[in-house]
C-alpha cells in the first residue's frame, strides 16, 4: 500500500483565500493491485469529515478510511479549507480532488467511473455540495474544467447538513457563509434540498433519528427532492444516536463512550455494499 499527501491549490483567479498560509490537501491509501487482478479497478471513496466548517474531525477521517480500505478500495481524506474561508472555498478543492482522482484514474487503480464522495455533517453538506453544484458555471468556469471531470458518481452522505431553512445547524451555515450569512440569496444557494435535480448522482443516505444537532429533517428533506426528481437513493434511519457518530464503534468513541452506538454500527456494511453494487441496475 502507498500513502501519498497531495497539496489541492486552486487558481489564484479561482477564489480568495483567508489564510494564504494554509491549503487543502488530500490523503491518499492505494492499494496495491494483487497479480490476479489487476486488471481490475477499484472503486474510489473521497471522506470529506465534519466539524461544521470550522474544523475538521479525526474521528471521521482515519478510522471510516480503514474501513474502506479493509473493504478493497482506494480512499482519499480531503483536508478541505473551513472558516474563515468560505464558499465556495472547499467545495472548489472537493472539485479539483475529484478530477485529480479521474486523471491519475490508470496510475492509482480507481474506476473512473465509480468515484464516490462520502461526507460527515458538514462534510456531507460539502459532499453534496458537489453532486448538485458540478455543472454550475461558478464552478467549472473558475476552475477551467468540464462538468464530466468533477462529477462524482455517488453520493455517500452520514448524518448531513442539507438545509438552511428552519432545520438548520445554524453554526454550519454562517461559517460557511461568513460576512453573508444573512443574505437571503445566498443561503437560497446552499440550501441543497432546493439544488438538487435529475443530474444529482445515486446517494446513500443516513442519519439518527435522535440527533438534536443536525435535525433528522435534513436527510428527510433531500431523500424527498431526490424522490421528486427520480434519483435513486438508498437511506437508512436509526431510532437512536447522537449526532457525530462516525463509525459508532469503540474506535471512535471518544473516551466516554458517547459515540458508541451498536445499533448504528451496519451502516458501514450498508456503504460497501452499496458502492459495489452502483451502477448494476442501469447495466441490467
Amino acid at each position: 500500500m502507498k500513502i501519498l499527501n497531495l497539496p489541492i491549490e486552486l487558481p489564484q483567479e479561482a477564489c480568495c483565500k483567508a489564510r494564504p498560509d494554509q491549503y487543502a490537501d488530500l490523503t491518499a491509501y492505494l492499494l496495491d493491485p494483487m497479480a490476479e487482478t489487476a486488471s481490475r479497478p477499484r472503486p474510489a471513496v473521497v471522506i470529506c469529515p465534519g466539524g461544521g466548517y470550522t474544523r475538521l474531525s479525526e474521528r471521521e477521517d482515519q478510522p471510516v478510511a480503514m474501513e474502506y480500505l479493509a473493504a478493497g478500495f482506494q480512499v482519499f481524506s480531503l483536508h478541505y479549507s473551513v472558516a474563515p474561508d468560505v464558499f465556495p472555498r472547499a467545495l472548489m478543492e472537493l472539485a479539483l480532488a475529484v478530477r485529480l482522482i479521474r486523471i491519475h484514474s490508470a496510475e492509482w487503480h480507481v474506476d473512473p467511473e465509480k468515484i464516490i464522495v462520502s461526507g460527515f455533517s458538514a462534510g456531507g453538506h460539502l459532499a453534496c455540495c458537489l453532486g448538485v453544484f458540478y455543472n454550475r458555471d461558478f464552478l467549472c468556469g473558475p476552475l477551467k474544467t468540464a462538468p464530466g471531470q468533477i462529477r462524482p458518481d455517488g453520493l455517500l452522505l452520514c448524518y448531513p447538513v442539507i438545509t438552511s431553512g428552519p432545520f438548520c445547524h445554524p453554526g454550519s451555515i454562517e461559517s460557511l457563509l461568513g460576512p453573508d450569512a444573512c443574505d437571503q440569496e445566498k443561503r437560497r444557494l446552499v440550501s441543497l434540498e432546493l439544488q438538487a435535480g435529475p443530474h444529482t448522482p445515486p446517494t446513500f443516505l443516513w442519519h439518527t433519528y435522535t440527533d438534536q444537532t443536525v435535525p433528522v429533517e435534513n436527510s428527510l428533506l433531500f431523500a424527498d427532492a431526490l424522490r421528486s426528481h427520480g434519483v435513486s437513493l438508498e437511506m437508512h434511519l436509526y431510532p437512536r444516536g447522537r449526532h457525530g457518530l462516525s463509525l459508532a464503534t469503540h474506535e471512535v468513541e471518544g473516551g466516554d463512550g458517547r459515540y458508541y452506538e451498536p445499533g448504528c454500527q451496519g451502516w458501514i456494511s450498508l456503504a460497501k455494499a452499496w458502492i459495489r453494487n452502483l451502477g448494476r441496475e442501469n447495466a441490467q
